[in-house]
């Protein structure tokens, strides 16, 4: 497993355009934004309010979730709630849960309109626009669907990406690593989606962020178990898509 190299936000988008991934370091992350380490501490503190995922298809009972959508105008830096909606994919992107609406509670109110979680998504989305920027397109507006999970131990183990190595079907992709307690496991992988080569290594720096180019790298975490009884790992996965939200 590599040594992981934690870029700061400006580098990102040569990195994106390079390898088609990158992550964050929390640290630079942070400054850049104007925040804090204790709000990210008050944010990741919601995570305890999920509610059961009640789609899974392999029968588990080891996810939780939110999920909203937004819209972002990538000039004017304006991130605007959407009227809720469901989730969906496609079969050719997720063979376990594609085809079909997956209707989640919303993200809390205080959640995605506190200063932080604004900040972020719009920071994120201006970075995938200049990596966007590098292959020739100019993006006006992101639409983006924000998911909040958590995958514990119940059962034994959690498995943060049942549906294996994939693609989201969408331009770019961000996993904020929020957090985990009492567990091993969790490796992310990062492929090629046309090559040979790959990546692995284990996110464990709380709002650590990795950044991928959806239609170049496919990704996977691997499950998670218990140390002791029980334990849980936490992330923010957020997905940036031209032309609209995906729907069947």
């Amino acid at each position: 497993m590599r040594a992981l190299t934690l870029l700061r936000p400006q580098d990102a988008p040569d990195a994106l355009h390079g390898q088609g991934w990158a992550v964050l370091s929390p640290d630079d992350w942070l400054t850049t934004i104007g925040h804090t380490t204790h709000e990210v501490e008050i944010l990741h503190s919601t995570w305890g309010d999920l509610p059961p995922d009640t789609h899974l298809r392999d029968g588990g009972h080891y996810r939780f979730r939110r999920h909203s959508c937004f819209t972002l105008d990538v000039d004017n830096e304006a991130l605007q709630l959407t009227a809720h909606r469901s989730h969906w994919q496609p079969v050719t992107y997720n063979a376990l849960h594609g085809g079909f609406e997956r209707l989640f509670e919303p993200v809390r109110p205080k959640v995605c309109g506190s200063a932080l979680w604004r900040d972020m998504l719009t920071h994120i989305g201006q970075v995938f626009a200049q990596a966007a920027a590098l292959k020739g397109q100019t993006v006006p507006t992101w639409f983006i669907e924000a998911h909040q999970f958590r995958v514990d131990t119940t059962g034994g183990i959690g498995r943060p990406t049942p549906e294996g190595a994939h693609r989201d079907g969408v331009d770019f992709v961000a996993v904020v690593f929020m957090g985990r307690a009492g567990v091993k496991g969790g490796e992310t992988r990062v492929f090629e989606a046309d090559g040979p080569r790959g990546v692995r290594f284990t996110l464990d720096r709380p709002f650590s962020c990795l950044l991928l180019d959806d239609e170049r790298v496919i990704h996977e975490s691997t499950p998670i178990q218990p140390l002791g009884e029980h334990g849980w790992r936490d992330t923010l996965v957020l997905t940036y898509r031209q032309h609209g939200f995906q729907g069947p």
